[in-house]
């Protein structure tokens, strides 16, 4: 990459200490660019306040806060939620924001003429996959600079110092400087005494957990909560009806409230590491968990079986960075075929992180009563006689060869 040639740059910027030191590094380090810093709105609320005045005070010459919440929601996270996609166990909370955010980094590079795109990704991560295999889908000519691949800052402490040096105002310190991601679906949480596997996470400590309380602190009553699906789709929350996006920031109040959807795993990360990470997802684990009940009652079980096997090879594309592919696509039709009778409500009983199953009903379901119960029903019992001699057969023959009777 010439770096002479780069006058104008366009950098994903979140105001966090990665992003935040980027600007004057850019500045220092490439010939004195334009930088456009752009912030993509995909929920974090109250991390967009100030931004704007933090990124031009740093060096950008102005900021686009881009509104991505629906699309996120709509787009990636409601296709996903129909695949029923987990990533061992990890509800893909970063990776549904990022082909989004990426997508619009393109398209305010072009419009702004942009030489480049910069993002604020370390080289040990998986978003700098997602990012960059998103520009590229979209502008593959476009040169992609990502500054923890070139500069010589070894670590976080050595971003603070840097940042101190250049003026950079930090909302963190050397003690809380927790690794966060947080978007409307999650929070996540990396870093400090997080890495070593070995430490049980601080839930109890103040200022740890930001969309859920601990489950020993929720309370010792349990709340009742209805969701209503069409298709798949989530569109009522105790018989309200609202937009998808709506539904999740509902649902992410009741579950936070009663500490549901903490997890702590060591996941595999791409780039071939394991890496230790505690998530908040309130809203989304207790969506995943409906529609799972859901789906019991309303798709037969050859489908079902096959949804579950295509699910992971779904989560995968969506945790390496490749939404914007064929595969993905194909698979998210598949995910829609399956979701045509996915239709009716389902009540869990949530309760000091735990989720109960209170009630499931649909108009489509495939549950018969009348045949499975131990009353008399018009299912012929007779009828398993010849079945069972037929799916043994095999059994039958092999046992026959090994006593010589064949």
């Amino acid at each position: 990459m010439d770096q002479k040639n780069i006058k104008k740059i366009v950098l994903a910027y979140s105001g966090g200490l990665d992003t935040s030191i980027i600007i004057p590094w850019l500045k220092e380090h490439y010939n004195n660019p334009e930088i456009i810093a752009v912030s993509g709105d995909v929920g974090q609320n109250d991390e967009l306040e100030g931004l704007e005045e933090k990124a031009i005070k740093t060096g950008a010459s102005k900021l686009y806060i881009a509104d991505l919440t629906d699309e996120m929601v709509d787009e990636v996270i409601i296709p996903s939620l129909k695949m029923g996609a987990s990533y061992e166990q990890y509800l893909l909370g970063t990776a549904f924001a990022r082909p989004i955010i990426a997508k619009k980094l393109v398209e305010i590079a072009k419009a702004e003429g942009a030489d480049a795109i910069a993002h604020g990704c370390t080289g040990k991560g998986n978003d700098q996959v997602r990012f960059e295999l998103a520009i590229k889908r979209f502008a593959p000519d476009m040169p992609i600079i990502a500054p923890w691949r070139e500069w010589d800052i070894k670590g976080r402490d050595e971003e603070i110092d840097y940042a101190e040096a250049h003026n950079v105002p930090l909302k963190i310190s050397r003690e809380t400087n927790y690794s966060k991601d947080k978007n409307l679906w999650h929070l996540s949480h990396e870093g400090l005494d997080l890495e070593d596997p070995a430490n049980e996470p601080q839930y109890e400590k103040p200022g740890f957990l930001e969309m859920s309380v601990s489950p020993i602190a929720a309370p010792d009553k349990p709340t009742y909560v209805t969701i209503d699906f069409e298709k798949g789709v989530p569109v009522a929350v105790d018989g309200e009806k609202m937009k998808a996006s709506d539904v999740i920031r509902k649902l992410n109040k009741l579950g936070g409230e009663n500490g549901i959807g903490l997890l702590d795993i060591v996941e595999n990360r791409l780039v071939g590491m394991k890496d230790r990470g505690v998530y908040e997802t309130p809203g989304g684990t207790i969506l995943y968990k409906a529609h799972q009940c859901l789906e019991m009652i309303t798709i037969d079980k050859d489908t079902a079986h096959m949804k579950s096997k295509l699910a992971v090879d779904f989560a995968d594309l969506v945790y390496n960075g490749k939404w914007f592919t064929p595969l993905r696509e194909a698979l998210s039709a598949f995910a829609d075929k399956t979701q045509e009778h996915v239709t009716g409500s389902v009540k869990l009983k949530l309760y000091k992180g735990n989720m109960i199953t209170a009630s499931i009903t649909s108009p489509e379901s495939l549950y018969s009563e009348e045949l499975v119960t131990f009353n008399e029903s018009s299912y012929d019992q007779t009828n398993a006689t010849g079945f069972i001699n037929l799916w043994g057969l095999p059994d039958t023959v092999l046992a026959l060869r090994e006593q010589g009777k064949l």
